[in-house]
């Protein structure tokens, strides 16, 4: 059977499962520190660097709108080009590069703590792991935009699965440990350098954009979603009784070797579904979705019911973009944007501080979770519990909110802002919850702050998508995810860690809930000022999705 976008989304899945080691830096971590005699805050400063690689994507954006827009450029034309033209344009260019750097990057960090070559200095080692790190982002582009393109009208659903997988790759990356280098920590590194590659590389073939749309594209998607919960469910249930009973070696291989399996399901649903578009497909190609975009007047003569015809301009703050509109025509505002452009709007920024203010508090809390839970009193195995299963409620809160984003939009007709201003209010409920500090408080708090915080990592793609349009996605929600480390350091280091100071003392150690009570507090107030920010985005652009996002998805499913 010949590939396709079913087949294409099977194999970005299975490369965002293996991609994620950035998550499992704690398994690597100690030996990385002892090897190479560091302190604790030099371990932190290679953590720093790790942290910056993950979430500064630019370069994997900007990359992936040069060799990608070509194809599709070309095919909007109906241009010819020789035979050799589609090995040098295409995601798959973005996951070689990706692919580079991850081996490069884990290969010679292994080789340090294994003492091949000489202990580096301290700056090449945040060099090390700044390319390991990085090539996430070029992974993680190649696979969400071309997601993206492929499945333009569930793009919330795509977007949450694509996600959602990245975020369970650590907790699966951490299996694949514990059933065959348990104990050996600096082989995990090695594994590391090697997996993702080789996964990458030979799939990356497979990941293309395709210019066809199934009626039964929900449907599958459903069935991606189905796998999407399962592993996630086994995984949760595995983390809590690895961290209450110690498993043999062969329970924890054949733990493992069931997870491949369920890991293997993608594949017979695509199969599925490229088999039934073999026999009927609707052939809406997207340069007809992309005209509708360039000229929705096409569609007025189709125009459903409760879709007012007032002016529109000037809706989503794009000054000199868009003009006064006659009343026959609307004009779709930030369409195909690129990076300066969309720099240049209000709702870029804010879109941007509303990131800021929830990625960056969700980030303090995990990188703070020990510490908190040991001031609580709560016991080494329970924190360890709720450490590992955050991975668990972020993936719920990718997922979630995509899928959920697209039921209300289709449904209902709300735009998806809406959708950031419910998690940012339900987040500063979560941090209230740690700060009070009461008995499980934390068993409370950390589902509400991780589902949240994994919210905001589906939904922003996929918001950049609609109001700044497709082609240069990739560059745009790379460079907002820069919100998340910013956030991150003036909560986490300028927030949480000089109060925590404060409170601890001389001797550097702080017990009871007022260790982290003010810290919490102020978290709270910033998710709620971030509630309001995106609460100003969803009225900014509330009439750019009824006019057009919603007329554009009526429309096709008329098809």
């Amino acid at each position: 059977m010949g590939s396709g976008k079913w087949i294409a989304t099977a194999a970005s899945i299975w490369i965002q499962s293996t991609v994620g080691g950035s998550y499992a830096f704690s398994i690597y971590s100690s030996v990385l520190k002892s090897s190479q005699d560091y302190d604790q805050a030099t371990l932190d400063t290679v953590s720093v660097f790790k942290d910056i690689g993950a979430n500064a994507g630019v370069l994997s954006g900007l990359l992936y709108a040069a060799v990608a827009s070509v194809s599709i450029h070309s095919y909007h034309h109906h241009q010819n080009h020789p035979w050799w033209f589609n090995f040098v344009s295409g995601p798959w260019v973005v996951h070689a590069v990706g692919a580079i750097q991850c081996f490069l990057g884990y290969f010679f960090m292994w080789l340090s703590v294994i003492g091949v070559i000489d202990r580096p200095p301290v700056p090449l080692m945040c060099l090390f792991m700044f390319l390991a790190a990085h090539a996430q982002t070029f992974f993680n582009t190649a696979n969400v935009v071309t997601a993206v393109h492929n499945f333009p009208d569930f793009s919330g659903t795509i977007v949450g699965i694509m996600k959602g997988f990245l975020g369970l790759s650590g907790a699966i990356l951490i299996q694949a440990y514990q059933a065959m280098f348990k104990g050996n920590a600096s082989t995990f590194i090695l594994m590391l350098a090697l997996l993702p590659t080789l996964v990458s590389l030979v799939l990356m073939w497979l990941v293309r954009i395709y210019q066809v749309s199934s009626d039964e594209d929900k449907k599958y998607l459903n069935g991606f979603s189905v796998v999407a919960l399962v592993v996630a469910a086994y995984l949760m249930i595995f983390i809590i009784l690895e961290n209450v009973f110690t498993f043999p070696l062969g329970a924890r291989i054949a733990t493992f070797i069931v997870l491949l399996i369920l890991l293997c399901s993608p594949l017979r649903i695509a199969m599925q579904a490229e088999g039934k578009d073999s026999h009927g497909m609707s052939q809406a190609s997207y340069a007809d979705r992309t005209e509708l975009v360039h000229d929705p007047t096409s569609l007025e003569s189709e125009k459903p019911t409760g879709v007012d015809h007032r002016e529109y301009h000037r809706l989503s703050g794009d000054a000199g973009l868009l003009e006064t509109a006659p009343s026959n025509i609307i004009l779709p505002s930030g369409n195909n944007m690129n990076i300066l452009q969309a720099m240049s709007t209000l709702n870029f920024w804010l879109l941007f501080i509303a990131m800021a203010c929830g990625m960056g508090s969700g980030l303090a809390t995990i990188n703070n979770m020990s510490q908190i839970g040991e001031s609580l009193g709560y016991s080494t195995v329970a924190t360890n519990t709720l450490v590992s299963l955050w991975s668990i409620w972020n993936f719920l809160g990718r997922f979630g909110a995509g899928y959920v984003s697209d039921v209300l939009l289709q449904r209902r007709g709300w735009a998806r802002p809406i959708l950031m201003v419910f998690t940012l209010a339900t987040m500063a409920a979560g941090h209230i919850i740690i700060a009070l500090g009461f008995s499980g408080n934390l068993y409370i708090g950390t589902v509400l702050v991780g589902v949240c915080y994994g919210s905001q990592w589906s939904l922003m793609p996929t918001i950049t998508s609609e109001i700044f349009g497709v082609l240069h996605m990739g560059t745009i929600f790379n460079t907002i995810a820069i919100a998340s480390p910013v956030g991150s350091y003036l909560l986490s280091v300028q927030v949480i860690g000089n109060i925590y100071d404060k409170e601890a003392g001389e001797d550097n150690s702080c017990s009871g809930a007022h260790c982290f009570m003010l810290s919490f507090f102020i978290l709270a107030s910033v998710c709620v000022f971030g509630s309001f920010v995106a609460l100003t985005l969803f009225f900014q652009t509330r009439e750019f999705y009824r006019s057009v996002i919603l007329r554009r998805l009526w429309h096709f499913q008329l098809q």
